[in-house]
């Protein structure tokens, strides 16, 4: 079969966003790396309609991003939980760009609401591009080319 692809079919922002790109979906996935995975935990926090929530979980559970798992608190009935996927923790570097540059282009008054640090020795870190041979490099001394899928 001869599948022609679309512009944005080709571009991997236009994909992931076909995945990520909706307010709710994302603060959604920031809630689950900080430890909230219960339905009315994340409603509870987010303050989100009930309705946009069962439906931004479905989605992200439908792209492997959560995973939806069964629990019951004694007494209780059958719930579910969302965990984290290794697709989903891989969002990790892009939560902390985004965080990182919420905080550098609009911050508050009261500072960051979150700091990532380093866990041996609890200095700050950030994220940035990284040659193959390890070193730092700066914004300007990367650039993008077309692909093999362009």
């Amino acid at each position: 079969m001869n599948t022609v692809l679309g512009k944005d079919d080709r571009c991997s922002v236009a994909r992931s966003l076909e995945v990520l790109g909706e307010k709710w979906t994302l603060l959604i996935v920031r809630e689950t790396f900080l430890g909230r995975s219960r339905f009315s935990e994340i409603q509870s926090s987010l303050g989100i309609a009930k309705d946009v929530l069962t439906n931004r979980l479905a989605g992200l559970v439908e792209h492997g991003v959560l995973e939806r798992r069964t629990y019951r608190e004694e007494g209780a009935r059958e719930r579910y939980e969302y965990a984290l996927t290794p697709v989903g923790h891989d969002l990790a570097h892009v939560m902390a760009a985004l965080s990182q540059w919420g905080d550098r282009y609009r911050p508050t008054e009261a500072g960051p609401s979150r700091v990532y640090i380093e866990v041996a020795t609890g200095e700050p870190v950030s994220v940035g591009y990284t040659s193959a041979d390890g070193r730092a490099l700066s914004a300007a001394e990367v650039t993008v080319v077309p692909g093999p899928g362009a």
